[in-house]
């Protein structure tokens, strides 16, 4: 009883911050929609992936506040993989991370605003992006909405996942950085490996006119060419 409890808590607990979440979300998209001309509608698709990762990053990070306290430190595999309870109101890497201004914190949500509006408008409405760059943008939309979820929720970003290299120990990460890595290396990819469009020289009109000369019958060429 007590752990249906814990976890019915859990659920509240996402489903409150979801809420607070949403309508953020909800206003980029209607600043897509105000220019629908420009959208792509086989792209809204993909906007289910970064919808599934910021509910997945929000999930697991309602599971470690509710159940650890801030510096709980868990083994998973011996000197590699450890579980941990961080915060980090910073950027990656712990960058401003020590910096206790309230300026700071607005400033990283503005500027998390202005980078999610990008993404998500380059993801709807930009001509030529392949499906393999489709879901790197995706990605790197929930990852961006599910930190910002935090830095507006809790001033921080909660961080649970710890890796060891050796004698070098990885900066804490959380499924939200986790989606923004793994987008930004199908970018690239999609960046290195797609296949260059073939140069459209002959535009439509051209083409046609082009195809009823070849079809004119041969008298009609020019006369003093023979």
């Amino acid at each position: 009883m007590r752990r249906l409890s814990l976890w019915q808590h859990r659920l509240q607990s996402v489903l409150h911050d979801c809420v607070h979440t949403l309508p953020y979300f909800l206003c980029f998209l209607n600043l897509l929609f105000l220019q629908i001309q420009m959208i792509h509608a086989n792209r809204l698709r993909w906007l289910i992936l970064t919808l599934m990762v910021v509910f997945l990053d929000r999930l697991s990070k309602a599971a470690i506040e509710a159940k650890t306290a801030e510096g709980w430190h868990h083994e998973l595999i011996h000197n590699v993989i450890y579980l941990v309870h961080s915060k980090n109101p910073g950027i990656a890497f712990s960058i401003f991370a020590d910096s206790n201004s309230h300026w700071v914190r607005y400033l990283l949500i503005a500027g998390s605003l202005v980078v999610i509006a990008i993404i998500a408008w380059y993801l709807v409405a930009a001509d030529g992006v392949s499906s393999r760059a489709a879901a790197g943008l995706a990605l790197l939309l929930g990852g961006a909405t599910g930190n910002l979820t935090d830095r507006v929720l809790h001033g921080a970003v909660t961080d649970f996942f710890e890796v060891l290299f050796g004698s070098y120990r990885y900066p804490a990460f959380n499924v939200a950085d986790s989606a923004i890595t793994i987008g930004a290396i199908l970018i690239l990819l999609d960046l290195l490996f797609s296949k260059p469009s073939r140069p459209n020289a002959i535009s439509k009109v051209g083409k046609q006119r082009f195809q009823r000369k070849s079809e004119a019958p041969p008298g009609n060429t020019r006369p003093g060419l023979d």
